[in-house]
């Protein structure tokens, strides 16, 4: 009996230790959001420190919503600023839903995760520190004016990964 408990354990440990293993991750943080709201006023920033100016890496926005997501799609503004004081401002579009209106992304839970690429094959110029800024950029079919809070969104990530 115990020679069985001992085998589970091991099994156990070593399970966790294959999953936590990120050989990939450079950066990898998340905000969440009260209320699984995220306000337009408010753009989420994430600062790191960049050392390696010599290897390329790919960049992801992170998103887990619910269900209480009105949309298909999800449209953003990122901004990168470098130690030089130089920064890049880019829009995205997403899919966030199939045709069928089911939500893309990973999860069994109510909330879904989506890995969405930002950049690809990035070569960070220098080293120090850098920010990136993610805010959204959404308004209803027919409005003029943009969406003040965005709901079913509840957190918000950015990752960096070694190529």
């Amino acid at each position: 009996m115990k020679t069985n408990q001992n085998k589970y354990l091991i099994l156990i440990v070593f399970a966790i230790s294959i999953i936590s293993c990120d050989s990939k991750r450079v950066y990898d943080s998340y905000v969440t959001l009260s209320d699984q709201s995220w306000e337009n006023s408010k753009p989420i920033l994430f600062s790191f420190n960049i050392k390696d100016t010599t290897n390329t890496k790919n960049l992801f926005v992170n998103i887990r919503n619910t269900a209480k997501y009105e949309f298909s799609n999800l449209y953003l503004i990122t901004e990168i600023n470098f130690p030089n004081g130089k920064k890049i401002v880019d829009t995205l579009q997403y899919q966030m839903t199939d045709p069928s209106g089911n939500f893309l992304g990973k999860g069994f839970s109510h909330i879904k995760e989506n890995k969405l690429f930002y950049k690809e094959n990035v070569l960070f110029p220098s080293t120090g520190d850098y920010t990136v800024s993610v805010a959204y950029a959404m308004r209803k079919s027919g409005e003029i004016n943009g969406i003040t809070n965005l709901k079913g969104i509840t957190e918000v990530g950015f990752r960096i990964e070694k190529n």
